[in-house]
């Protein structure tokens, strides 16, 4: 039988194991196919998709915003991630915003170091309000 010392002890030894658990991640909603429509919340879409077919090397992820009504919209900013999810760490990019071109077009370089499945985790915000939390996946 434990004594009151000895469940004080275990009780403690599990605070500081749950403390030294990673925090649960936010939960980032899978995204359809390359050239699907896509939805942010209420008032905006995008479509994705790539300036070349994913393979060893840089390609850019463009991703094409429109607001509710199906016009362009530039007004959010785009951060994204890449890495590989069986290696998580390994080759991550670390959070990178996306740029935007001349055509209103928002470009992430994704560098791609190995063959293998590659999440990239978009989050799209407004004035600083995470709006959503978005992954897409792909094999090279």
């Amino acid at each position: 039988m434990l004594t009151k010392s000895k469940w004080i002890l275990l009780g403690l030894i599990l605070l500081i194991l749950a403390a030294l658990l990673p925090a649960e991640e936010e939960e980032f909603k899978l995204l359809p196919g390359i050239g699907k429509t896509c939805k942010i919340g209420d008032d905006y879409t995008f479509v994705y998709d790539f300036d070349k077919t994913p393979k060893m090397g840089t390609s850019i992820l463009r991703i094409k915003l429109f607001d509710g009504k199906g016009r362009k919209a530039t007004d959010l900013g785009i951060v994204g991630q890449s890495d590989m999810p069986s290696m998580r760490g390994a080759h991550a990019s670390g959070d990178v915003p996306f740029k935007l071109n001349k055509k209103g077009v928002y470009l992430l370089p994704v560098n791609i170091v190995m063959p293998g499945e590659w999440e990239i985790r978009l989050v799209f915000h407004k004035d600083k309000s995470v709006i959503q939390r978005a992954r897409l996946l792909f094999n090279v």
